[in-house]
Formats: C-alpha cells, sequence, structure tokens
C-alpha cells in the first residue's frame, strides 16, 4: 500500500510538471546526457518464504541486498519550450537476497535489471536558473536471476539461470540547474514498474545526479524574438530663407587725401612818398 502511495505521488508531481505551462522559453535542439546515483529494488519476501514453507521449510533467516549503483546514458530532443522526447539507456545494477531454512539450508537469488526508456519530459521553471522536471514514459526492462539452492531447499524456479523481458510504466520528477548556456546539471528520482525473473511485479527506483549538454538551438517556437523599436518620423526642417544680397562695398583707398597747400596771395605795399 505504501508503494502503491508513493507511486501515485510521483506520478502526480511528473503529471503537474508537465501539464504546468511554462512562464520562460527553453531552448530548443538536441541534447546528451549521462547520470550515475543509487538504485533500489522490492523484493518479495513474503512470497519467497511461503515457496520454501511450501517445501515444508521454515525461513530463519533473510538478508536482503536490495541496493546497488545505477546509471543512465541518455539524449533527447527539446521540441519546444513545453515538453521535450528523451531516449535512454540504463543499467541498475544487481539486487539480490539470500534465505537460510530449518532444516539446515539456503537459497540465493541476484537479479540484473537493464532496459531502454522513452519519455515525454516537461519543465517548469522557477527562477532563472532553478527549473522543476517531470517525466513519463515506458521502460522495456530485462531482467536476468541467478539462483542457487543448497541443503534441504529445492531450487523452486526449476533452474539457475532466468531471464524475463518486460515493458512497463516510468515516472519521474527532479531539478535541473543551468550552469552554462550548453550545460545543465540534474538531480532525477525515478520509478520502473517490472516484472523479476520468477513473475515478481514490483518496482526499481534510482535516484540520481547527472549532466546535460545541449548541442545548441534557437529560441522555442512561439516566443516572439526581440523586434528593435522602428525610429519616429521627424518631418524636415523648412529650408532657411535666402540672405539678403550684400550691397557691394566701395574700396578704400590706401593712401590719405593729400591736401594742396594753395599759395596765399601776396598783398602789395603802398608805396609812401617820400
Amino acid at each position: 500500500m505504501i508503494s502503491a502511495r508513493r507511486t501515485a505521488a510521483i506520478g502526480c508531481m511528473a503529471a503537474a510538471t508537465l501539464a504546468s505551462p511554462l512562464a520562460f522559453a527553453q531552448a530548443t535542439g538536441w541534447y546528451g546526457g549521462a547520470s550515475v546515483g543509487g538504485s533500489a529494488a522490492t523484493i518479495a519476501e513474503d512470497r519467497i518464504t511461503r515457496g520454501l514453507l511450501g517445501q515444508g521449510l521454515v525461513t530463519n533467516g533473510f538478508s536482503e541486498r536490495d541496493r546497488d549503483v545505477g546509471f543512465k546514458l541518455f539524449g533527447g530532443y527539446q521540441i519546444n519550450r513545453n515538453f521535450g522526447v528523451e531516449l535512454g539507456w540504463f543499467d541498475m545494477g544487481e539486487m539480490g537476497y539470500t534465505a537460510t531454512t530449518t532444516p539446515p539450508g539456503s537459497l540465493q537469488g541476484d537479479v540484473t535489471v537493464r532496459g531502454l526508456n522513452l519519455d515525454l519530459v516537461g519543465t517548469l521553471p522557477l527562477t532563472e536558473r532553478l527549473s522543476l522536471l517531470g517525466r513519463l514514459g515506458v521502460a522495456h526492462v530485462h531482467t536476468r536471476g541467478r539462483f542457487a539452492a543448497t541443503g534441504a531447499v529445492t531450487n523452486p524456479y526449476g533452474a539457475t539461470r532466468t531471464s524475463e523481458r518486460d515493458t512497463g510504466l516510468k515516472l519521474g520528477v527532479g531539478l535541473a540547474w543551468k550552469l552554462t548556456d550548453a550545460w545543465d546539471l540534474r538531480g532525477e528520482f525515478e520509478r520502473l514498474r517490472i516484472r523479476d525473473t520468477v513473475g515478481n511485479r514490483g518496482h526499481v527506483d534510482m535516484l540520481s545526479v547527472g549532466v546535460v549538454y545541449r548541442f545548441g538551438g534557437g529560441p522555442a517556437p512561439g516566443a516572439a524574438a526581440p523586434v528593435a523599436a522602428a525610429p519616429a518620423w521627424v518631418a524636415p526642417a523648412p529650408p532657411a530663407p535666402p540672405a539678403p544680397p550684400r550691397r557691394p562695398r566701395r574700396p578704400r583707398h590706401r593712401h590719405r587725401h593729400r591736401h594742396r597747400h594753395r599759395p596765399r596771395p601776396r598783398r602789395h605795399r603802398r608805396r609812401q612818398p617820400r
């Protein structure tokens, strides 16, 4: 019941992210990346102990190896500012268990989980650099099992090696931090619904950190590119009126007028008689 509630909660968060309109345009184009982290699986302990009890054996000890290191490689295309499509290959590592019984005996099982996934990824920006991620998709999972029985235990699966291929639902939520225009840092939690090699239904979880490299692209379709405002039209100033014609200037004589001295008339003195 708890597992079902967690799966439903993750699904609701992923659906909300995919359905939310984005506040900012995201770059379109191809991208690729890789992630690594811890993986964990559910092991059907009750079913295993019931199977041993059917052989007349009482389980007196049960140890789980339900955690390992997983990684994934992925590539995708950002279709528009709302959605992207992502194809990936994952390896969840190896999980297993060992059950000991009375009368003395043991049953050991180990399972590896690998596969391909195709997801629809949505992005909801929270700040200029931080974004919320949500994914919803399908995973084609290949599980391989190895089983060994000792003592009073008989291998209930009839084979020491088993294999199973199944397609199930894949959900995920996470955060992305924009480092540069080309590089992003991701942290994600993902859950796969699988069927293991002996027919048990369960899920495998992965909590990972990864990097994404964007190969480029323009602004998202529908996001109008900024257009420079056209300069306002200004009427040309009227031409200035023509200047009035200038009167010719009289040439100035470079020499001064010289005044001609007129000779003074001589006064004739009358001679007085002696």
